[in-house]
């Protein structure tokens, strides 16, 4: 087994823009010999489940009977479009996170426009907040800092897609669901993205009511394109570190992904943070990746030897994922920042510090996705990515289905976003100061 947990990557934001945008030209119907393939497809999904799945009852879901329902669809089903939300329907059954059928499309240049190039970015982060999709981010130097887009923005439009819309109707169909946020906030994320080099039309309301047309171009992300291992499609990969006010050490990174490059970056900014008040590890829309990384990254901040980050249970075993101690880790506060964007290897981070006594977790409640996965390629040339083990934190905390419980929960605004606050941050960087231990009076 490998004992990396696979993340979700962008992945759940990017199906859920695929299957939205295909409200263009009509799917061609299923050819004889396509339609196998695709009955193909549906049984390497059950079977995949059925014997690979890490829980062998299944939750004494009658799996049979399963298959009996839902394979008469895919009989009759006209396109693939069809076949996906059978398949969907199928893994949905399980209620469990890291289950996803990725369109082919995501993995052929094809995807990427005629041209073939690489997602890019507008420089604008989002989540929805108060029933609207707002600006949470915008990346300094990027095509939407130069347009003057700010944060607090209301996204009104991408292109053709009424975001005001999606939102809604997003909201109805995911009502009942505990990652309901993480969808929403994923699906306008995920409608943010395009190939480098096409502009996006949109539409915003700014701070004053006023609405905004504007024509903003993609380019490269910053950092590094980086395909972690088989079927996993390559995602951007970036690290930011800072210091805040000259006292206190700021790091954050955008996955837990191609440890050959990410972790010297992080092992520098943490060793440059010696003797700072405190350090501040924002994982805010981290969506996770491999689980030997925050073992090393642990080490950084906790001493004692023989203490892990929790088990990871397969249908075969079980293994620690045992903190790595350094030399001299940092003794001074730790904050982490975690949002609905926080998946997987994130939210095993946060909640092993909050169980070690490491640190404060501030922020939203984080996406509650914390399974180890891998992908395969089915017949038809779609892959699916399930789950191959389970998470058990020391604390027995459930987070898988519920999320990791910030210790301060913090829900920013559109009023606070229009001041230039950040008001997770601030409310971390104000309990390090208080952490402080007081000098003597003069």
């Amino acid at each position: 087994m490998r004992t990396g947990i696979l993340r979700r990557l962008a992945i759940p934001a990017v199906a859920i823009a695929v299957s939205a945008c295909a409200g263009g030209p009509r799917e061609p119907v299923l050819t004889p010999d396509e339609r196998i393939l695709e009955l193909e497809s549906f049984d390497d999904v059950w079977l995949t489940v059925r014997d690979k799945h890490f829980d062998p009852t299944l939750g004494g879901l009658d799996w049979n009977a399963v298959r009996a329902e839902l394979r008469p669809r895919v009989e009759r089903a006209s396109s693939r479009e069809e076949v996906r939300d059978v398949l969907s329907d199928l893994v949905g059954r399980l209620k469990q996170s890291h289950f996803q059928i990725l369109p082919a499309e995501l993995y052929e240049p094809a995807a990427a426009g005629a041209s073939g190039a690489p997602d890019g970015t507008t420089g604008i982060d989002a989540r929805v907040i108060g029933g609207a999709a707002l600006v949470t981010a915008v990346t300094p130097g990027s095509p939407a800092d130069r347009a003057g887009v700010a944060p607090g923005w209301e996204i009104v439009k991408i292109d053709t897609l009424d975001l005001r819309r999606r939102v809604r109707e997003m909201t109805r169909k995911y009502a009942a669901r505990f990652d309901r946020d993480s969808l929403l906030s994923g699906s306008v994320r995920a409608a943010l993205a395009g190939p480098v080099g096409r502009s996006a039309a949109m539409t915003f309301r700014d701070g004053h009511g006023a609405t905004r047309a504007m024509t903003i171009g993609r380019v490269p992300h910053e950092g590094w394109l980086s395909r972690p291992f088989g079927h996993i499609p390559a995602v951007p990969v970036w690290i930011r570190s800072r210091r805040l006010d000259g006292r206190t050490g700021y790091v954050a990174f955008s996955a837990f992904i191609d440890p050959g490059r990410l972790m010297p970056r992080f092992n520098e900014a943490i060793a440059s943070f010696a003797g700072a008040d405190g350090i501040v590890i924002d994982l805010r829309g981290n969506t996770g990746g491999l689980g030997d990384m925050i073992a090393g990254m642990a080490g950084w901040f906790i001493a004692a030897r023989g203490m892990s980050m929790g088990t990871i249970v397969t249908r075969s075993g079980s293994l620690k994922l045992a903190v790595l101690p350094r030399p001299a880790p940092f003794a001074g506060p730790v904050a982490v920042l975690i949002d609905e964007l926080s998946m997987s290897a994130s939210e095993v981070f946060a909640q092993g510090f909050k169980d070690a006594g490491r640190a404060k977790v501030f922020g939203r409640r984080s996406a509650g996705a914390v399974l180890a996965s891998t992908v395969e390629r089915l017949p038809n040339g779609d892959r699916f990515q399930y789950p191959t083990a389970r998470f058990e934190f020391s604390s027995a905390v459930i987070v898988e289905g519920v999320g990791v419980v910030p210790d301060v929960e913090i829900h920013p605004t559109g009023e606070t976003l229009l001041s230039g606050r950040d008001v997770v941050l601030d409310a971390a960087v104000q309990w390090i100061r208080r952490a402080q231990p007081k000098g003597p009076e003069s």
